[in-house]
Formats: structure tokens, C-alpha cells, sequence
């Protein structure tokens, strides 16, 4: 039987100086290299090999702001929900 136990790989994708308040920045890579990334609970971007990065505009705090502006710092290139929704469909549906 395969190990699945590393299967989907988490990191911390803002650069905090506290360990602790990194847990609300992580992203998460599975088998295939796609790559999902949070804010808090909420998914806010993620990148497929048939989309390329897609991240949210910003619909919440300065936080998420942050958090934002390291995945995608190029404000006119993150997508409203409705095209994110859209991405997310097409590239994670057979």
C-alpha cells in the first residue's frame, strides 16, 4: 500500500516574525502540485496547471490585505468571487 502520509505539504506563506500567528497564512500543495492557499479558514487563492494563480480581491481585513499582497501583489490581476468560483470549477472538475 502507498504512504499517503505526506501526500499534501502545508507551509507558511507570509513571513511572520511570531511562529504562532503564521497558522493564518497557509498554503497547501497536494500530489498533483496544486497549491491552495488561506486566509484563516477562508481559501483565497489557489494555482492549477490549468489556471495558473488565481487569487481573490480583497472582500475582507488589512490582514487578508497582507496576506494577499504576497500571493498576488498585482492588484488588478485577482479576480472578484463569481470568476474565482468559475476558475475553481474548471480547473478541479473532471
Amino acid at each position: 500500500m502507498e504512504n499517503l502520509t505526506n501526500a499534501v505539504s502545508k507551509r507558511v506563506y507570509c513571513d511572520y516574525s511570531s511562529g504562532n500567528y503564521g497558522v493564518h497564512a497557509l498554503s497547501f500543495t497536494d500530489p498533483k502540485g496544486n497549491e491552495f492557499y488561506y486566509s484563516y479558514d477562508t481559501l483565497v487563492a489557489f494555482r492549477s496547471s490549468k489556471t495558473g494563480l488565481v487569487c481573490l480581491k480583497n472582500y475582507w481585513s488589512t490582514t487578508t490585505g497582507k496576506h494577499l499582497n504576497t500571493i498576488q501583489p498585482d492588484h488588478k490581476a485577482r479576480v472578484d468571487q463569481a470568476t474565482f468560483d468559475k476558475l475553481y470549477k474548471e480547473a478541479f472538475t473532471d
